[in-house]
């Protein structure tokens, strides 16, 4: 990674925040930040920013929160419930990768003088004679290249992930040692804004419509 300057997406967990010691470590000027998405989510609210900047001021770099809550709302919510309403099932960490992570926040890294953007997803990008090309991290327990394939080649060139060639038990043991309260904070692996699981009374509150009963 040859540029200096970088814009890190920081959700408050561990991964995120070693990230921005790692790169920290490597000389880089990192600067944090956390896209606002979704209020009351699980991994959308103030402790989240709160914990994000508690990290970034531990560590001497910057932290900035920014509202994306309308561009969530379209890409990611929209899509979960239109897809359900015509019989398909979502992804929706895919679409807030696809719209949010990698669209909207290259777009604000450029505007702070930023050229690469990072986040603490386990996969791996590789540049070779045929371009850039996306491989999945090292740790197959937690391996995220799966929610990362919609990227694009020209997406994948000012990308970084400095997990990918380390485990999670390695990363919580960093994050230990430089006395991070988050070390051993819960992964977050559910749909963030439904953190309950309930999908149908999700739509049914957005919507304003019933659901019919299935089989």
């Amino acid at each position: 990674m040859e540029n200096k300057k970088v814009l890190l997406g920081m959700s408050g967990g561990v991964d995120s925040s070693v990230s921005a010691l790692l790169l920290k470590e490597k000389g880089y000027e990192v600067i944090g930040t956390t896209l606002e998405l979704f209020a009351g989510s699980s991994c959308c609210n103030i402790n989240t920013y709160i914990d994000a900047k508690n990290v970034c001021n531990s560590i001497g770099i910057p932290h900035f929160t920014y509202d994306y809550k309308n561009e969530f709302k379209k890409h990611v919510i929209d899509d979960f419930i239109n897809c359900y309403a015509n019989c398909k099932t979502p992804n929706p960490c895919i679409e807030c990768n696809r719209h949010l992570k990698f669209e909207h926040l290259y777009k604000r890294a450029k505007t702070l003088h930023c050229d690469v953007i990072v986040t603490g997803h386990y996969a791996k990008v590789v540049q070779d004679e045929q371009g850039y090309h996306l491989l999945k991290g090292v740790d197959e327990t937690k391996d995220q290249s799966y929610v990362l394939y919609s990227l694009t080649e020209e997406q994948l060139a000012y990308t970084c992930f400095p997990l990918g060639d380390y485990t999670k038990t390695e990363i919580r043991k960093i994050a230990e040692e430089q006395g991070f309260f988050n070390a051993h904070k819960h992964d977050s692996q559910d749909i963030c804004f439904i953190p309950d699981g309930d999908y149908m009374a999700f739509i049914e509150k957005t919507t304003g419509k019933k659901s019919e009963p299935g089989d």
